[in-house]
């Protein structure tokens, strides 16, 4: 998924394309939405495949990202314990002057791990989400998820796969968040740019999986707050706000299940089947822009 932080200021114009859907369409994209924002393939790539295939119009950019908010709802339910353990493992370690425990290493690496996309984004925001940027092209896209199937490919091969969620540190937050700056690339999918690192660093792939979520979770509320405030200020009607919020529900319920059944699957299979996916769906892209059905 496309990221981007501060960058673009409200004078920049809000794209509020979902409000022509009406609810039926927002319900379907939404769900579309939350099971493409974890799993590892770019939901920008999907929802344009979507939408271009269905004659839809584009939700916009916004609802685009407002979502993030439903994937940030599925991923504090889901991970609640680790979360809880965390936080509260961190606050007896400041209390005790225990720097060395994993969880306030872990921590500590989380929060420096998301400022390298926070730093880029604001930087590069406006340039990569622009509408007429090249990168936004349905061929940029579709090459994006092409490189990224490749760079899948290469962890599974590479990877050592012995490294359980026990062993990770703060070395393992710093690579795995340089990793995440990748998307900021549309095409690119975070929680797949994350897991690529994951493996490469020898982690179980259920362990790069449910670590890809953690380290990731600053980013995906800030990103999702922000695009909620610019569309608190777009005047949207009563009827309008309640359609996004049904959106952010079936979103937030359609991210939790496909959280469950993608480490339920990492337990014992590969992540071939989405490597197959991300390289079709780039091919498919790149093919249809070509051949015009696809726009």
């Amino acid at each position: 998924m496309t990221y981007y932080l501060a960058a673009r200021s409200i004078s920049a114009g809000i794209d509020l394309g979902f409000v022509e859907l009406g609810w039926f369409k927002v319900l379907i994209l939404a769900i579309i939405q939350g099971i493409a924002g974890v799993l590892p393939i770019s939901s920008t790539a999907v929802m344009r495949m979507t939408t271009s295939l269905l004659g839809w119009k584009n939700p916009g950019l916004n609802f685009a990202m407002v979502m993030q908010l439903a994937n940030s709802i599925a991923i504090c339910a889901y991970f609640w314990q680790d979360i809880r353990a965390l936080m509260g493992g961190t606050i007896r370690s400041i209390r005790d002057r225990d720097y060395r425990s994993q969880a306030f290493r872990l921590t500590t690496g989380i929060i420096i791990g998301t400022m390298p996309i926070g730093l880029l984004g604001l930087l590069t925001g406006d340039i990569i989400n622009d509408p007429i940027s090249l990168l936004r092209d349905l061929r940029g896209i579709g090459a994006a998820c092409i490189v990224m199937s490749l760079l899948l490919t290469l962890a599974e091969f590479q990877g050592s796969r012995k490294r359980g969620f026990e062993l990770l540190g703060f070395p393992d937050t710093l690579w795995v968040g340089v990793a995440q700056v990748l998307a900021l690339i549309p095409g690119v999918s975070r929680s797949g740019a994350t897991m690529t690192m994951g493996l490469c660093l020898g982690m179980e792939r259920e362990t790069a999986a449910k670590f890809s979520f953690l380290l990731g979770l600053p980013t995906v509320i800030l990103v999702g707050s922000i695009e909620l405030h610019l569309l608190l200020q777009s005047e949207l009607s009563l009827s309008n706000w309640l359609i996004l919020l049904l959106g952010l529900t079936a979103g937030s319920i359609a991210a939790f299940a496909a959280i469950y059944g993608l480490l339920e699957y990492l337990k014992t299979q590969s992540t071939w089947a989405f490597i197959w996916c991300q390289m079709a769906i780039g091919v498919l892209l790149i093919v249809g822009s070509i051949k015009g059905f696809l726009s």
